[in-house]
């Protein structure tokens, strides 16, 4: 990884890649990069150019020597003291729009640039890099030994190696005169320490955001606004410290992109503390959507009781109702029904999860079908066509090719028979006689025997 790091990389001219000596890989553009769009056009002369160095670091120097340089060129250029290492980023009349942006002052001494650097310069370039991160590590043991509430994120040494800057971060005031003495005392070099923030340490670090770019700190921004909870509030978004918070531990650089969109959207949606009169009920401000321009109202202040979402020209007309006097019978007209169907689904609704706890219905065998399961019927295979029965003659109502349905006809009942094997007589019904009938005739009925006399 560190052989990466101080790697030269040798990068093709005009190539839109990072020309920050330090990069080491092809990544795109980083937040040091312009682009120079006239670079083509004739007369685009001016004697000052950019020189980047490394953390995004930079510096204007006046080319007095007019010495032809492009983007990329590494060059001498002078420092106080010595001389420092450092490539060229941006050349012609855009320096002058970049040195106004940068707000450099008008007073501020412009040093110059001595030539472009050549091999023994590099070489020793070189050497003086090697020796940042074990430098780095025994400075950051330093400050702990003193007793320092600070952390030393990288250091940085000069071209000729006579100087370097440390980069720390604090939360407090930090004095830091002892520090200077023993660093200068170890290393033998000057000291120069530069205090930088969260944001200014995430860019020089780098990584991944939640949004699976690579944080817009370390390749497009160079320049850090401040930003305020009021952005989330304007934008709905939820004030949860963790969603909020970036990698530095900051509020995120990209909740100040859209806010002014948000702004110019509220603006044309009804005042929040307007109220909508109607005759069975007063509705307040609940929620709106801006970009939509949709504004959700509610009976009750605080909560979503009976909510009746409108549009912003929706809400003007009940505004300018209420104004003449007049209130509405209810605050929307109700539906008829007919709603445009969506043209996109809801997965959600795709599969129930409930979908396992429904019983399966069995089915019915029919009685008599002698019909097997069609999963026999497939491992058997296809069965053979039976043959079509004769039709009896005459028989026009059957439909021709359908063989004739027999009537099933019960078995006959078997008779019983005694221990003789005699057959025993069929018991026949008799009907009960009433209570109130006379016994004696009865008996006397049952009991006389017809002898054939006729009475």
């Amino acid at each position: 990884m560190d052989e990466n790091k101080n790697k030269q990389v040798n990068l093709p001219e005009g190539a839109d890649t990072c020309v920050n000596c330090n990069c080491g890989t092809d990544i795109g553009r980083c937040n040091l990069v312009s682009t120079n769009w006239l670079d083509d056009i004739p007369d685009n002369d001016f004697d000052i150019v950019e020189v980047l160095f490394k953390n995004t670091r930079r510096g204007f120097y006046r080319n007095s020597t007019n010495i032809p340089l492009k983007r990329g060129d590494w060059v001498a250029v002078e420092a106080n003291p010595g001389h420092d290492i450092g490539r060229v980023g941006l050349t012609g009349r855009l320096v002058k729009n970049q040195m106004k942006r940068v707000n450099l002052r008008k007073d501020a001494e412009i040093l110059r640039v001595f030539r472009k650097a050549k091999p023994a310069d590099m070489e020793r370039y070189e050497l003086a890099k090697a020796r940042e991160e074990d430098t780095m590590i025994r400075s950051r043991k330093i400050a702990v030994d003193l007793g320092l509430k600070m952390k030393i994120g990288d250091v940085e040494y000069q071209g000729d190696g006579n100087k370097a800057i440390f980069y720390y971060i604090a939360d407090e005031r930090v004095d830091f005169r002892q520090l200077i003495k023993v660093l200068a005392d170890v290393f033998k070099i000057r000291v120069e320490m530069k205090q930088i923030g969260a944001r200014q340490e995430a860019g020089r670090i780098g990584g991944i955001g939640p949004c699976g770019r690579p944080l817009c700190c370390a390749t497009w921004m160079s320049g850090f606004v401040s930003v305020a909870t009021s952005a989330a509030r304007f934008q709905d978004i939820s004030l949860n410290p963790q969603n909020l918070a970036g990698q530095c531990a900051k509020l995120k650089c990209c909740i100040n992109f859209e806010v002014n969109t948000y702004v110019e959207a509220i603006r044309q949606l009804p005042p929040k503390d307007v109220h909508l009169e109607t005759k069975d009920a007063t509705y307040y401000y609940f929620k709106a959507d801006a970009l939509k321009r949709e504004i959700i109202y509610s009976t009750e202040r605080n909560a979503p009781v009976k909510t009746v979402t409108l549009t912003a020209a929706e809400a003007f007309e009940v505004i300018a109702l209420n104004k003449n006097g007049v209130k509405p019978d209810t605050l929307k007209p109700e539906d008829d029904g007919n709603k445009p169907a969506s043209p996109f689904g809801d997965l959600l609704t795709q599969d129930s999860i409930s979908r396992f706890d429904k019983k399966k219905k069995k089915k019915k065998k029919k009685s008599g079908s002698g019909e097997k399961p069609a999963a026999n019927q497939q491992n058997k295979g296809p069965k053979p066509p039976k043959a079509e029965k004769p039709q009896p003659e005459g028989g026009g109502d059957e439909k021709p090719g359908k063989p004739e349905r027999r009537q099933r006809q019960g078995k006959p009942k078997r008779q019983q028979q005694d221990s003789n094997g005699q057959p025993r007589p069929v018991k026949t019904f008799r009907p009960r006689q009433p209570k109130d009938a006379n016994p004696a005739q009865n008996g006397n009925a049952q009991s006389q025997p017809n002898n054939g006399n006729k009475d």
